[in-house]
């Protein structure tokens, strides 16, 4: 969520940063300005209320040690009456501070300034490239036609169980899986993260904290009669980890990562991208997570993607960075940076991380502070990104490593595997 005081002292470079998200802010931000305008008019005059009620008071104890009760009796009907106001004027103060926030929730995180400016996909910056974007043999298959050929990932029975978009991993394909993850975990260790194994429900106050809520209600699997939801990613539990807390600038940055089961509704999705493993409702991900300094953020960003671009290298897959564009990027982001590996199979760059800097937005709203050494209290910047999400890198795995006695292990994996081809 956006800082009151900086939309007040910027309010057209907010509403020009907001439209490089294809986002327009020229009524809401004016709305959100008046109001605030209005509560603290308000705010003003119940202060000014209680101002005389103290003043009564006094008056009133001064008047009974004197003797004068009658006055002492008048003054106290004028302070019930001035507390019939309060009570009024606190009730319109919850009100408008009601308002106020059901309009800072719906208004986007600001860009950075570097954020390139464009609508969709095509207008998103290209970073680098690694590896070639090489055409599949005649002879290559898509992962789901490998998936039945080894046995190894059971499309049908995961439906059956529970349905689409719920893969059922069997054989060397549950190994896979297990050793993806162990591999991912550890490499984050000797990156200096610490190892979090988070809860898979979160309550509404942390999906709100990290901007699901109210955002992307509709995307997230709710369980209705305890109130809690489903991880879309262990991006909401790592960083709640952190709400309401005032950390010491010293303890900066905070890495953490975990392993989690993901829980996405992908409404709406159809089509060819949500073939195979492409999109699915259930999948496996390790995420990194860090709590940092707002003038060393971007720096830390720049490390994240340095580490995750090492991973693929590790699993010799091609890759490729794009600098997300305006039109693109999330509701909560303020720089994002996908990282795409090649399919063979199915000739296109598939999505296997995002990796984002949210500036202050989620630490507005999850109260996450920091104390300098002068004791004074800013709110930290938050980062995260996926490292990596496996479902698309079993994909490209599977679909590039194809040989004719099987599917080839890369070598950083077989410790992990404990075979080095699928057969």
């Amino acid at each position: 969520m956006l800082q009151l005081n900086y939309i007040r002292e910027h309010k057209q470079e907010t509403i020009d940063r907001l439209a490089i998200k294809n986002f327009d802010g020229t009524v809401i931000i004016p709305q959100i300005i008046e109001l605030d305008d209005k509560r603290k008019e308000t705010q003003k005059k119940l202060d000014n209320i209680q101002a005389q009620s103290n003043i009564l008071a006094k008056e009133i104890g001064i008047l009974f040690r004197s003797g004068k009760f009658d006055e002492a009796n008048r003054k106290k009907e004028q302070t019930a009456f001035l507390k019939n106001q309060s009570k009024e004027w606190d009730t319109q103060l919850e009100q408008i501070k009601k308002d106020l926030d059901e309009l800072l929730v719906k208004v986007p995180n600001l860009p950075h300034p570097s954020v390139p400016i464009g609508k969709t996909v095509e207008h998103n910056l290209l970073i680098k490239q690694t590896g070639e974007a090489f055409p599949a043999p005649q002879d290559f298959l898509p992962h789901w036609d490998l998936a039945i050929n080894y046995d190894i990932i059971d499309f049908t029975a995961g439906n059956k169980i529970t349905g689409s978009g719920f893969p059922l991993y069997k054989g060397k394909g549950a190994r896979l899986q297990r050793a993806l993850i162990n591999f991912f975990l550890e490499e984050a260790r000797k990156e200096g993260y610490e190892e979090v194994q988070p809860p898979y429900v979160v309550n509404a106050v942390s999906a709100y904290a990290t901007g699901q809520l109210p955002d992307k209600d509709a995307q997230m699997y709710y369980v209705t009669l305890d109130d809690l939801y489903l991880i879309p990613t262990a991006e909401v539990p790592l960083t709640n980890i952190y709400r309401d807390m005032i950390m010491k600038v010293r303890d900066l940055p905070v890495k953490n990562v975990a392993y989690s089961g993901c829980f996405r509704r992908e409404a709406g999705s159809y089509g060819k991208d949500v073939r195979g493993l492409n999109r699915l409702h259930q999948f496996d991900k390790v995420e990194i997570v860090q709590i940092a300094h707002p003038d060393k953020s971007y720096e830390v960003l720049e490390e994240m993607v340095n580490y995750v671009s090492r991973l693929l290298q590790k699993l010799e897959l091609p890759y490729r960075i794009l600098k997300l564009c305006g039109g693109d990027m999330s509701f909560t982001s303020a720089m994002t940076y996908d990282m795409e590996v090649w399919s063979s199979a199915q000739g296109r760059w598939l999505e296997v991380s995002s990796i984002s800097n949210f500036e202050t937005f989620q630490s507005n709203r999850m109260k996450l502070r920091f104390k300098d050494e002068s004791g004074k209290i800013f709110l930290a910047h938050t980062l995260n990104g996926s490292a990596l999400a496996l479902p698309r890198i079993v994909a490209a795995l599977l679909e590039n490593n194809q040989t004719p006695d099987g599917i080839r292990i890369p070598g950083a994996l077989v410790p992990y595997t404990g075979f080095e081809v699928i057969n």
